[in-house]
């Protein structure tokens, strides 16, 4: 603290009357205390403080006039100032029952021989107003925040998600700001080297005009019409249609591309009213290579197999959904290139989520298409066969078909799926019994629980939850 340099000389003729309006004019509140912390005398110059009960002050101890929080901070500034002559200034709330609890911040002084402090307050609402307006804006600032995070997550998850492909274009320039994983599939290209191209590059020489004129209206009408297009990577036909939207300060064109004639792509990339009647078709459909790989399917298949987008099965083994185990799409692939057409092949389809449906199975193998291919009609047959009454104890309808597997799968195969065979039907029986108590059926077959969920999950048996899934 600067000291004044000549205090007597300057200060030495003011008596008391003087020296306590100095006070009082110095601070909004001024509390005289002796050695024992005990107020006796105060000096409110701010009548606006409102505290309350001031003047019964005198004869108290200053601690119990404030709040709970600020008793600490009177004791240490007491004993500051009894260790030094003046301290720093520290915040002490006073308690009010007319809303929030005064705060002032205070500094002392002592003075005289007798242990005496002069206790100098300065009213602080106006700067705890401007801090709560502070932490009011920032809290607002934050949720804001927050909301544009979770709305950007949304439009994210929603834009990559979406089976439509979608291309946002910077109206200025026509580059590629953004494309969906599936704009990026039919486009023939990787998203991340999508963006930042010319949208007009990924399509015919003939079609670049139709696509920049398409763009061109929407930035200036705001949306644009239809128009039909041809890419450049397989000579496909699409539909494009586009529409303006601002972001911050800039235009941005949302560009919708459809491939006509519907949803459902044969290996060449072409579409027809039939292709259309298939997809819609309530049986599933799928066509695959001659090595057994998913081209494409239908959304009645899609429905069996619970998958959601058709990009994530593509290129996929079809006996990943198709069969009960590896022999049952063994033997169909067999019968396929002998005799290239199968009828009525009983089998199941499985779900990713663990659903299993009874189907029966008509293909049919193309190998003089370009390329060769194999078609697999699958309809549901799990009504019909639960409406048929089952004798007790009889084996599953695959059973019927073992015999017409020798000669064409190897014994170890055959055997393999009989074992697999009897040991669903021993844990069925099983679960049966113990109106499907897990740890009893694992005690009366002899496994351990483990081993029992490792074989209800290999078999597609009950729902298993998080913990016994990773059991």
């Amino acid at each position: 603290m600067k000291q004044f340099e000549a205090p007597a000389q300057s200060l030495g003729g003011f008596d008391a009357e003087t020296a306590a309006a100095l006070i009082a004019a110095a601070a909004d509140m001024a509390l005289v205390i002796d050695g024992d912390g005990v107020i006796r005398d105060v000096s409110i110059s701010n009548e606006d403080l409102g505290l309350e009960g001031h003047k019964q002050w005198v004869g108290r101890t200053w601690s119990d006039t404030v709040t709970t929080e600020s008793r600490p901070k009177v004791k240490a500034l007491l004993q500051d100032v009894a260790a030094q002559s003046s301290t720093r200034w520290r915040h002490i709330n006073y308690p009010s029952s007319h809303g929030p609890d005064i705060p002032l911040m205070y500094s002392a002084v002592k003075v005289g021989g007798r242990g005496q402090v002069i206790a100098l307050g300065r009213d602080l609402r106006n700067l705890a107003s401007l801090q709560q307006r502070l932490v009011d804006a920032q809290q607002s600032m934050e949720q804001d925040y927050l909301r544009l995070r979770h709305m950007e997550t949304r439009y994210r998850l929603l834009f990559e998600l979406v089976s439509d492909p979608v291309v946002v274009v910077d109206a200025a320039t026509f580059k590629v700001l953004e494309a969906n994983p599936a704009a990026a599939k039919l486009l023939g290209d990787v998203a991340k080297k999508i963006i930042g191209r010319q949208l007009a590059d990924y399509f015919a020489e003939g079609s670049r005009n139709d696509v920049a004129s398409l763009l061109s209206g929407a930035m200036l009408a705001g949306r644009a019409d239809e128009v039909g297009a041809v890419l450049a990577a397989d000579g496909q036909a699409v539909k494009l249609s586009a529409s303006m939207f601002r972001q911050e300060s800039g235009n941005l064109l949302l560009v919708h591309l459809q491939a006509r004639e519907g949803a459902v792509m044969t290996p060449d990339g072409t579409g027809s009213a039939l292709q259309v009647a298939l997809d819609m078709a309530p049986d599933g459909f799928v066509v695959a290579d001659m090595e057994g790989r998913l081209v494409t399917a239908n959304k009645a298949f899609l429905d069996m197999a619970q998958t959601p987008r058709l990009d994530l099965m593509v290129g996929q083994p079809l006996d990943r959904w198709l069969g009960r185990s590896g022999v049952d799409m063994s033997v169909l692939l067999a019968n396929l290139k002998q005799r290239g057409v199968v009828r009525l092949f009983p089998t199941s389809v499985r779900g990713l989520n663990g659903a299993s449906t009874d189907v029966e199975v008509s293909a049919i193998a193309v190998p003089d298409s370009e390329p060769p291919c194999m078609g697999f009609a699958i309809r549901d047959v799990g009504r019909r066969l639960r409406s048929e009454p089952k004798p007790q104890g009889e084996l599953p309808r695959s059973a019927s078909q073992l015999k017409d597997l020798v000669g064409r799968v190897p014994l170890k195969d055959i055997v393999s799926e009989t074992t697999d065979m009897i040991e669903r039907l021993c844990i069925e029986a099983a679960l049966e019994l113990t109106r499907d108590n897990r740890a009893s059926a694992s005690e009366m077959l002899g496994l351990s629980r483990q081993s029992l969920y490792v074989k209800l999950r290999r078999f597609g048996l009950g729902d298993l939850g998080p913990e016994q899934d990773k059991a």
